[in-house]
């Protein structure tokens, strides 16, 4: 009998049960899979890791290898809208049945160990992706890499995006150690592709110990803009007269171009003709990076709450709203870089509109303030009920040539979202 009816029933449990919400090890989780798998081939299996961009470049292999004609299966975290989000079959979400019933076959398989919420729904992604017979997953590792879940997967090509810092707590101080818990994803003898021309030394030599076969942006692969197309380059050939990709930011040709890297590397298993990489690169789409809002004034979407990711943010506005006022409707978590983040968009921000958040993770008021105040920051509205107010708020004071900036935490573009568009 299955413990639960309801995907919500599940979930708040999961949220519970488990005693540390973060719980980096792979014996529990490993242990589980074996059970639940019983030695079954697994599909072609690419693993995406890295502090920033990694939902985009899963977003181009899924589109690149759906255009090829294979059922692809997608596993991202977090959702912005609903859980269902973070386990996807040809670019759909899968249904609560489907999820709850992985649920109660890793509940019964189990036995006394215990999983965390993250455990939980990356072996229930597994789970369905082998169920449904997917000719590729495509896996987003979580917050590390050596120690994450996803790890548990022997790739048949694993990707790391960027490294900046983030998660310093678990993951260490520095970007050098986070990369070398990044690249523990790396295996030996399999492609290990690196989509940063700016990466730290650790990568590199985590790879070289683990006899990976490295390709590095920069240096085994690369890309070149030209008028309206941009060129592929890499080892054994070329990709000439590639569109734009739809995703918006200079860093989105970095995600392109190693997830066209790590598709060429596994080419022997997986073909994607040139043509399925050009129908992919226009087709991709993904919910809060640098997304635009119709309406007066606009409104752009981003999730970037790390320094890395908002310097990428600063840039982009630098390029494409260069003479435009800026107001932010801002939120973010209390263990980021507050102090870095408002440093970076401190001369591009006019006004500053604090949101609420319901987690007990989020920055509150207070703290906020604090750090305002540290920063010489003074235009700054607060004591807004909800995002719907703080946007209303915004809208008063904007003109219909400026632009409302949400951005600051996956929580608030997940408010913003749902506010333009219940469904």
């Amino acid at each position: 009998m299955a413990r639960f009816d309801s995907l919500d029933d599940w979930l708040r449990w999961q949220e519970q049960y488990h005693p540390r919400p973060i719980d980096l090890g792979l014996e529990r989780v490993a242990a589980v899979f074996r059970q639940l798998a019983g030695g079954q081939v697994l599909p072609v299996t690419v693993t995406v890791g890295g502090t920033n961009g990694k939902g985009s470049t899963v977003a181009y292999l899924e589109s690149m290898c759906r255009a090829a004609g294979y059922k692809v299966g997608a596993y991202t975290s977090p959702h912005i809208i609903r859980y269902n989000e973070r386990i996807r079959i040809d670019g759909s979400a899968v249904a609560d049945d489907d999820i709850c019933a992985a649920f109660e076959r890793i509940d019964s398989v189990r036995g006394a160990t215990s999983l965390s919420y993250f455990e939980f729904g990356t072996l229930a992604a597994l789970d369905i992706f082998r169920r449904r017979n997917v000719d590729v997953q495509i896996l987003e590792v979580g917050m590390g890499g050596r120690l994450d879940a996803v790890n548990i997967i022997d790739a048949d090509a694993a990707i790391v995006t960027t490294i900046g810092l983030d998660h310093v707590e678990w993951l260490g101080g520095t970007v050098d150690a986070i990369g070398r818990e990044k690249a523990g994803i790396f295996r030996p003898d399999r492609p290990a592709i690196i989509g940063d021309d700016q990466a730290p030394r650790s990568l590199f030599e985590v790879a070289e110990d683990k006899g990976a076969r490295l390709f590095a942006l920069g240096a085994d692969f690369s890309y070149v803009k030209q008028q309206g197309v941009w060129r592929w380059i890499g080892q054994g050939g070329q990709i000439n007269d590639l569109p734009q990709p739809f995703l918006q930011g200079e860093h989105q040709y970095r995600n392109a171009a190693a997830a066209i890297m790590a598709l060429r590397s596994i080419a022997t298993i997986l073909p994607v003709a040139d043509l399925a990489i050009r129908e992919g690169l226009v087709a991709t789409r993904l919910p809060g990076r640098f997304q635009l809002l119709a309406g007066t004034p606009a409104v752009l979407v981003d999730v970037g709450h790390n320094p890395q990711a908002v310097a990428t943010l600063h840039d982009y506005l630098q390029d494409a709203f260069p003479a435009v006022r800026i107001h932010a409707v801002f939120a973010i978590m209390k263990d980021k870089d507050i102090a870095s983040v408002l440093s970076l968009m401190r001369d591009r921000v006019d006004t500053w509109y604090l949101a609420p958040l319901k987690s007990p993770r989020a920055a509150d008021h207070d703290l906020l303030m604090q750090h305002f105040v540290q920063q010489g920051i003074a235009k700054v509205h607060g004591g807004h009920a909800d995002f719907a107010d703080t946007y209303t708020a915004a809208t008063l004071q904007a003109g219909p040539d400026d632009l409302i900036l949400v951005f600051g935490s996956f929580l608030l573009v997940s408010d913003c979202l749902s506010h333009f568009d219940p469904r």
